[in-house]
C-alpha cells in the first residue's frame, strides 16, 4: 500500500481553512548560503489534527510517546496528497503499511546491528551480574555485624573506664589521708598500688580486645573488598567497551544511511554531520518525509509535526513542535536544497548580521550589553544558528575580532551579558566568575502563586546526554547549585495568578534558575513561558527571565562596576 493518502482522509475538503501566516517554518541554509523554508501552514495543522483523531481511535498509538508528522505534497498531476510518518519504530516495527518507510541504509548493516546488539546485551547482563555479586551483600551484612559488635564493645569499654576512673579517685583519696599511721600507710600503699596496676592492665586488655576484633573484621572483609574492587574495575571497563561498540555501530549506520534532496543529490549522514551525530539521527519524521518526497518526484507544500502518546517532561500529546535541534535541524539545509524558496534575498552572509544590541557599558577592555530574548549569546555549532551577540558585535564594532563572552545567557533569557575584548581580560573576568566574586541578580515571573516570600534553593543539576538540552536534578551525578530568591510582588489576573520574583544565583549552571523554579523540590512553579520545564500557559510571548543586575571588580581599573537594566516585562 502506498504511503500517499488523499487529503479527504484527514479533513473535510469543503471546510474553510484559515489562511493566516504560517505558525512556524522548517528552514536551513543551503551550501550556497540560500535560506530555504518549508512552512507549517494552517492547512497542514488541520491535516495533522485529522491524523490525531485517527490515532485516538486505536490505543496502540498511546502506548508510547513519539513524534508523528505529515507532509502536504503536490503530485506531478498538480493534485495534493498527504504523506505521514512516525519517528523511530512503531511497536518495534520500522515498516508499517500506510506510513512512509525509513530512509534506506539500515538493511545494509542489519546483520552487524543484530550482532552488535547481542554483544551489547551480553555486556549489559555481565554488568548486572557484577553489580549483584553475592559478595557485595555479604560484605554489607558482615560489615554491619562487626560495626554493631564494635559499638557494643565501645559501650562496654566506656562503662568499664568510668568505673575504673571512680576506683582511681577513691584510691588517690585514700593515699592522701593523714590519719593513718606510718606502718598502716605502707601496707595500704602496697595494696593500692596493686589495685592501680590491675586497673591499668584491665584498660590495656580492653584495648587489645578492640584491636583483635578490628583485625578479625579486616581479615574477613578484605577478601570481599578485593572481589568488589575487581568487579567495579570490570564494570568500568565494560561500560567503556560498550560505549566504543555503540559508537562504532552508530558510525556504520550513519555512513550507510543515504538521504536525497530535491536537487537529486544524495549524501550519507556521516558526510553531512562529520563532527558527530546523536543517536536516532535520520529516524525522525521530517528527514523520512522529505527524503521520500525527493525520491518520488513529489513537491512539498507544507509540513507539521506533533507529539502523541505518553507525555514527557518537555513534550505534550497533541502539541505541535518544530525540527529537533540536535538531529533534524542540522540536516534541513541539505534536505530542502532544490526547493524554490522564493527568498533569494535572504542569502546567508555573516556580514549581514547587523541587528543592533543595546550597549550599556564599554571601555578599551570590555563591553556589556542588554541581550534581547531570542538571541544566542555566542554562535551555534551549525550554519543556520550563527546569529548571536558575539557575531553582531564583531560585525558592528571596529577592532572587535577578539570579543569573547565571559559568561552565557540562555537564548530565551534577556539581560546583561559581559564580554571581554582580549584574552587577558577574559581570563581575569572568568576567574572572578569561577571564584563566585561576581554578583548577579535576575528578575522573573512565575506562572503561579508562590506561598513563601524568600529562601534558598539547593538542588544539584546534571545535563543528561540523552535529553539535551534538558537539565535535571540528580543527587548522584549533579553539580552543586545554590539560588537565593525573594518575592517582589504578586499579580492576580483573569488568566491566572503570577508571582514576580528576584533570583540571586550563587552558582552558574545551565538552566539553574529555570529548574530551581520548576522542580517540585525547588519552588514547584515554572517560569512563565518556560515550556521546556512545564509552563503550559500558551499565550506567553517569551521566557519571563531577565538578568537585571551585574556587579564585578574591573580587572584594570580596580573599582567595582555595578550594571543595571530595566526588566522588559
Amino acid at each position: 500500500m502506498s504511503p500517499l493518502h488523499p487529503i479527504a482522509d484527514f479533513i473535510d475538503i469543503n471546510s474553510t481553512i484559515n489562511n493566516s501566516s504560517p505558525a512556524y517554518h522548517y528552514q536551513g541554509y543551503s551550501q550556497d548560503g540560500e535560506l530555504l523554508k518549508l512552512p507549517r501552514t494552517s492547512e497542514a495543522e488541520a491535516v495533522a489534527r485529522g491524523l490525531m483523531r485517527q490515532l485516538a481511535k486505536n490505543e496502540i498509538y498511546s502506548r508510547e510517546g513519539k513524534m508523528y508528522g505529515i507532509l502536504l505534497v503536490e503530485l506531478p498531476s498538480k493534485e495534493k496528497a498527504i504523506l505521514k510518518a512516525f519517528s523511530g519504530l512503531l511497536n518495534s516495527e520500522s515498516i508499517v503499511e500506510g506510513w512512509v518507510p525509513p530512509i534506506p541504509g539500515r538493511e545494509k548493516v542489519v546483520l552487524e546491528e543484530n550482532r552488535t546488539l547481542a554483544e551489547l546485551e551480553a555486556i549489559k547482563q555481565e554488568i548486572i551480574r557484577l553489580k549483584e555479586l553475592n559478595q557485595r551483600k555479604e560484605y554489607e551484612t558482615v560489615a554491619l555485624e562487626f560495626e554493631k559488635r564494635l559499638q557494643e564493645m565501645s559501650k562496654h569499654h566506656q562503662d568499664s573506664k568510668q568505673q575504673r576512673d571512680e576506683k582511681r579517685d577513691l584510691i588517690y583519696k585514700s593515699l592522701t589521708r593523714e590519719e593513718l599511721n606510718q606502718e598502716l600507710n605502707q601496707e595500704l600503699h602496697q595494696k593500692l598500688k596493686i589495685e592501680l596496676e590491675k586497673l591499668k592492665e584491665e584498660s590495656r586488655q580492653q584495648g587489645i580486645e578492640r584491636k583483635l576484633l578490628k583485625r578479625q573484621r579486616d581479615e574477613v572483609l578484605q577478601p570481599l573488598q578485593q572481589v568488589i574492587k575487581d568487579a567495579d574495575m570490570q564494570v568500568r571497563e565494560l561500560k567503556q567497551q560498550r560505549k566504543q561498540i555503540s559508537r562504532k555501530l552508530q558510525a556504520q549506520m550513519h555512513d550507510a544511511y543515504s538521504i536525497m534532496n530535491f536537487m537529486g543529490n544524495s549524501s550519507s549522514l556521516q558526510q553531512l554531520m562529520p563532527q558527530g551525530l546523536p543517536t536516532g539521527t535520520g529516524d525522525c519524521c521530517t528527514p523520512k518525509l522529505l527524503h521520500y518526497a525527493a525520491t518520488h518526484n513529489l513537491k512539498p507544500i507544507a509540513i507539521a509535526e506533533f507529539w502523541w502518546g505518553k507525555s514527557t517532561q518537555d513534550k505534550k500529546p497533541g502539541e505541535f513542535y518544530g525540527a529537533c535541534v540536535e538531529r533534524c535541524q542540522p540536516l534541513m539545509g541539505f534536505l530542502l536544497s532544490g526547493l524554490n524558496s522564493g527568498r533569494q534575498e535572504e542569502i546567508f552572509n555573516p556580514s549581514l548580521i547587523t541587528g543592533e544590541i543595546p550597549i550599556i557599558y564599554e571601555d578599551e577592555w570590555l563591553i556589556a550589553v542588554d541581550k534581547p530574548s531570542g538571541l544566542l549569546s555566542v554562535p551555534g555549532r551549525y550554519h543556520h544558528n550563527q546569529d548571536s551577540v558575539v557575531s553582531r558585535l564583531i560585525n558592528l564594532l571596529p577592532d572587535s575580532k577578539n570579543i569573547t563572552a565571559v559568561h552565557r545567557l540562555d537564548m530565551d533569557t534577556s539581560g546583561i551579558l559581559l564580554l571581554a575584548k582580549n584574552k587577558e581580560i577574559y581570563r581575569l573576568l572568568s576567574k572572578q566568575f569561577e571564584q563566585r566574586l561576581v554578583s548577579k541578580i535576575y528578575e522573573a515571573v512565575l506562572s503561579g502563586d508562590l506561598v513563601v516570600n524568600e529562601g534558598v534553593i539547593e538542588l544539584p543539576l546534571w545535563g543528561n546526554p540523552d535529553k539535551r538540552p534538558y537539565q535535571e536534578v540528580n543527587y548522584q551525578h549533579g553539580k552543586p547549585c545554590i539560588t537565593k530568591f525573594k518575592v517582589l510582588n504578586k499579580v492576580l489576573t483573569e488568566q491566572g495568578n503570577y508571582t514576580r520574583i528576584e533570583f540571586i544565583p550563587l552558582t552558574g549552571r545551565t538552566h539553574q534558575l529555570r529548574i530551581h523554579a520548576a522542580n517540585n523540590k525547588g519552588l514547584g512553579i515554572a517560569i512563565l513561558g518556560d515550556k521546556l520545564y512545564g509552563c503550559e500557559f500558551k499565550e506567553a510571548s517569551r521566557l519571563h527571565l531577565h538578568g537585571r543586575e551585574l556587579t564585578f571588580k574591573h580587572p584594570y581599573l580596580k573599582e567595582n562596576i555595578c550594571l543595571k537594566v530595566e526588566t522588559p516585562f
